[in-house]
Order: structure tokens, then sequence, then C-alpha cells
């Protein structure tokens, strides 16, 4: 190990490569401070080694970015805890109501990263060649909707229930919220959950799925 590569990867770093190093690093300036202005020396800074030995590791600072960014997504859905994704637990109404509040703190909390990488289209192009980071690799939507087919299979739900389109309703409502802020520029703190629009929402789905009988 050369000496350089020593010093980045101290304090009990040692089994993690260099690449796997840099990616960390990146990603957590992007937590920080969001991507826009970011550069390659604040990113070699972060990661205490020369700027030229990025370029040693990635194709350029666009795969970087890209892949620390895809490393971000997972860091923040693994710090927001795991979804209520187990059928016959709990009720569906309170399930579908956590899913929802964590979808929309993950769309909030990644906000910013993606509001500053608007200007890099190369980077996003990259970002979405990779797998999905959120649910193992299955996205949000598929994970709800692979949820809400198991609850219909138990009985739980209407059983003509359109699973897809209402994993479809409730992620595009999330995503509704979102990229107005993302398209105008604003930041995860500009972000504001309307009144009442978690239980509306539901109320809307449930209607439209719950078994006969459901108010």
């Amino acid at each position: 190990m050369s000496p350089r590569k020593a010093a980045a990867l101290r304090d009990g770093e040692g089994d993690r490569s260099l690449r796997e190093h840099l990616i960390a690093a990146a990603g957590r300036l992007m937590a920080r401070r969001g991507t826009a202005g970011l550069t390659v020396r604040d990113i070699a800074r972060e990661a205490q080694v020369a700027d030229g030995v990025l370029y040693n590791h990635f194709e350029g600072k666009e795969e970087l970015l890209a892949l620390a960014l895809h490393a971000h997504v997972r860091t923040v859905e693994r710090e927001l805890g795991e979804r209520p994704t187990t059928a016959g637990s709990g009720t569906v109404e309170d399930n579908l109501r956590a899913y929802i509040t964590q979808g929309l703190a993950l769309h909030a909390a990644i906000l910013p990263s993606f509001a500053g990488l608007l200007g890099r289209p190369e980077v996003l192009v990259r970002f979405a060649s990779l797998p999905n980071p959120v649910a193992g690799g299955r996205g949000l939507r598929a994970d709800l909707a692979a949820y809400l087919r198991a609850e219909r299979d138990l009985g739980r739900l209407a059983p003509d229930a359109s699973t897809e389109a209402a994993a479809t309703m409730i992620i595009g409502a999330c995503h509704e919220l979102v990229l107005p802020h993302l398209l105008g520029g604003g930041t995860a703190t500009a972000l504001e959950i309307p009144p009442g629009f978690v239980d509306e929402l539901l109320t809307v789905v449930l209607r439209g799925i719950g078994p006969a009988g459901t108010s």
C-alpha cells in the first residue's frame, strides 16, 4: 500500500479500497452541502488525497458523482429505518401512512443533491444507469406494489384491487411535492408537507382498494 493510500485509509478503513474511500468522501460532502459547485478539489480534500488521484480510479468526475449520489441515497434510506412492508402486520392504513411519511422524508433529504445536478445531465444519466438505490434495488413504487399485492392475497384489500395503480398514485404524489422544488431550485428546508396531505391521500387510495365496507 502506498503512503498516500495509507494516509487516506487511516482510522480503521484499511479494508476499504481507495475507490470506495473516494465515493464515501464525495457522499459525505453531498450529505452536508449538496452537489451545487462541488469540485474535484473539494472531494480530494475531504478524502485527503491529491486531486489527480480521483482520475486514477474513475473515468471522470461524472462517474464519481453518480456513484456518490447512489451511495448517498442508500445511506439516507438506511438511516430512515425499515419500511413497514410485512403483509399482515398492523393495519394496512397505518402501514401505508408510515410508508408515505418515510417516502416523503427520503425525497426531502436527497432533494438538495439532485437539485445541484440539474445542470449536469451527464451525471444524472450515469446515475440512472445504476441499479435503483432504494428498496434493495426494486425502487419505492415496485416495493410498495409488492407489499400491496401481498396484502391483497391475504384478503386485506379488495380482490380486484389494482395494486400497481395504487402504488403509482402514492409514489407519484410524493414526487408531486418534491419536483416543483427540484425544478425551481428549492432546498429540503423549503419542502413543506401540506396539512392533512398524508391522511387525504390515504383516504383516496383506500376508498378505491379497500375491502368491501371500507369507508
